[in-house]
């Protein structure tokens, strides 16, 4: 066997030995990162609106080919307003994934480039390997266009790759994955195949309901509230859930419910929906409001919510 025959066999072995490690997921708020993960995974699993800092919880996503097990973490946008003790808790939540990962996906947006992008990257260290990705690249039009802002980011971080996207077309996003596998380790798959995330469907299903409220509910209500499940039952293929939203005055019970409970109706109809897609059957869904002043800055409810 010749020396090339042998540098052959090396590469052929490395290609084809399986890949598993972890991915986090940042930037600013808003950026389109849940998006992302939701594109990838080929489902919704993470929930999104068009308000900033939707995501709240460190969120797995699980993502398993023939050759690699992608672990994505979502995480919560870096919060720079509205500094409670649960959004101190959040913009922890972001640091401590950036020393735990493998690889680091910055996301951001095409031709907005804020002071709100370069207190992220400012959180980054040039260990994990970091992957700038630009986000909604078809609005761009000329792909020229893209140029500057990459050779102005090029300039203040060391990125080991560059990859334009658009999470919302699935554009791309074969060629992201190529390139977050070349960093992950040589390792046996953690998870089943089959597995999409390590949270269970009570921790969903309050997600869904959540998202609900920050699509159909005002600007800043959605901020003031918490989702709780008290019970939740499967009987055969059925599922009784009994969900209490939880809101810091009782001036805000009002707006959630609604003239004649019109917006709760809205919103326990449209969560419900989305539970039936996710979970594969019936649910039975019944919601109320509650009042439980300054939770946001309890750090024995946060514990109790799940923060």
């Amino acid at each position: 066997m010749t020396d090339s025959d042998l540098d052959s066999n090396l590469e052929i072995d490395t290609l084809s030995a399986f890949k598993c490690g972890t991915i986090a997921i940042v930037g600013r708020p808003n950026v389109g990162k849940s998006t992302l993960l939701n594109h990838i995974l080929g489902m919704k699993l993470a929930i999104t609106s068009r308000k900033a800092q939707t995501t709240r919880h460190r969120l797995l996503g699980i993502h398993t080919t023939e050759d690699t097990q992608f672990l994505f973490v979502d995480t919560p946008g870096f919060q720079q307003k509205h500094l409670n003790t649960l959004n101190k808790g959040l913009n922890k939540t972001v640091t401590q994934v950036l020393t735990e990962v493998d690889v680091v996906l910055f996301v951001i947006e095409p031709m907005k480039l804020g002071e709100a992008d370069r207190k992220v990257l400012a959180l980054l260290s040039d260990k994990p390997p970091t992957i700038l990705v630009v986000n909604k690249s078809d609005l761009m039009g000329d792909k020229g266009n893209l140029l500057p802002l990459i050779q102005d980011f090029d300039l203040e971080f060391p990125f080991t790759d560059i990859v334009p996207v658009s999470a919302k077309k699935s554009l791309n996003l074969d060629e992201l994955l190529h390139t977050i596998r070349k960093y992950l380790p040589e390792q046996a798959a953690i998870y089943a195949e089959d597995e999409l995330t390590d949270k269970n469907e009570r921790f969903l299903a309050a997600e869904l309901v959540r998202e609900k409220i920050f699509r159909l509910v005002g600007d800043e209500l959605p901020y003031a509230v918490a989702v709780e499940i008290e019970k939740f039952e499967v009987v055969g293929n059925l599922r009784r859930i009994f969900v209490a939203i939880i809101v810091d005055k009782d001036s805000q019970k009002p707006m959630l419910i609604g003239k004649s409970g019109e917006k709760m109706k809205q919103i326990s109809t449209e969560a419900r929906q989305d539970m039936e897609k996710l979970f594969g059957g019936k649910v039975y869904l019944e919601t109320w409001v509650k009042v439980k002043g300054g939770w946001a800055d309890d750090e024995r409810a946060l514990k109790s919510l799940g923060y």
